[in-house]
């Protein structure tokens, strides 16, 4: 806390502001920018925010030469130190301080509503983050104090872990072939060397009947006993007209000599 209590950061800086002299609050129902003469400001020039730990600063300077007019510490806001006025939202009451432990109260008001809001909310993020810090604080103080849970492993613990629903791949597992040794046939038209290999044949199917060789023999040679065809291929004709003239002439022809 104590190098940021000297690290001063800036929150926020308006190249145009306006200081009013305002008369003292008659009652309780607070300031009104309408009693001021806003046409008439006692002092203009720029305001610039600072923050030097959980403090905020106000500071009006000239816009040439950077020289300090009036400087307003902030401890918490919304407070005393800042408030708005009941009838508009460019205008604020602050209250200064010389550093000599006087102080006094000075109308501060922005010609755009814009500069008046970014005014308002830079107050309002640093004391948000000032409660931040106070209740991060307040927690690490409170844990610090708690007493500290021993988690290690005593002299003969152990623990068990249970590993469920892991299943096992037998990579190297063979595949089972089938029985008998067989190859299992190709899938129906599955090509080998370019042709179609034929389904394969039912187990129902008629048995492949063996032929003997000494038959196959015997068909080939010639058969003895079979007529020879007669080399004289016209024998036949002769024959049949030789047979047709004994044959006796029928009744109702003519014979011619």
């Amino acid at each position: 806390m104590a190098e940021d209590s000297s690290y001063e950061s800036i929150l926020c800086v308006k190249p145009e502001v306006h200081v009013y002299r305002i008369p003292p609050r008659a009652s309780n129902r607070g300031y009104r920018a309408a009693d001021w003469k806003l046409d008439e400001p006692a002092w203009s020039g720029r305001m610039k925010i600072t923050a030097k730990g959980k403090m905020a600063f106000i500071k009006l300077e000239d816009k040439n030469t950077g020289e300090l007019f009036a400087q307003a510490p902030v401890d918490q806001y919304p407070g005393v130190a800042v408030e708005a006025v009941t009838d508009s939202s460019r205008y604020f009451v602050v209250r200064i301080d010389d550093g000599n432990g006087r102080h006094a109260f000075i109308g501060v008001g922005f010609a755009d509503r814009g500069d008046s809001f970014d005014f308002n909310v830079a107050l309002q993020d640093h004391f948000k983050w000032v409660k931040q810090e106070g209740e991060l604080a307040k927690l690490e103080a409170s844990q610090s104090n708690a007493p500290k849970l021993d988690l290690g492993f005593k002299e003969g613990q152990t623990i068990k872990i249970s590993i469920g629903n892991i299943k096992k791949k037998d990579g190297g597992a063979a595949k089972s072939r089938p029985a008998g040794g067989g190859l299992l046939p190709p899938p129906p038209g599955a090509k080998v060397g370019g042709g179609i290999i034929p389904p394969p044949v039912s187990q129902h199917s008629a048995p492949v009947v063996q032929t003997n060789t000494a038959t196959l023999l015997d068909v080939a040679s010639p058969v003895s006993n079979a007529p020879q065809a007669s080399s004289d291929l016209w024998g036949d004709f002769a024959s049949a007209g030789s047979n047709s003239s004994k044959d006796p002439v029928q009744s109702g022809w003519v014979q011619f000599s």
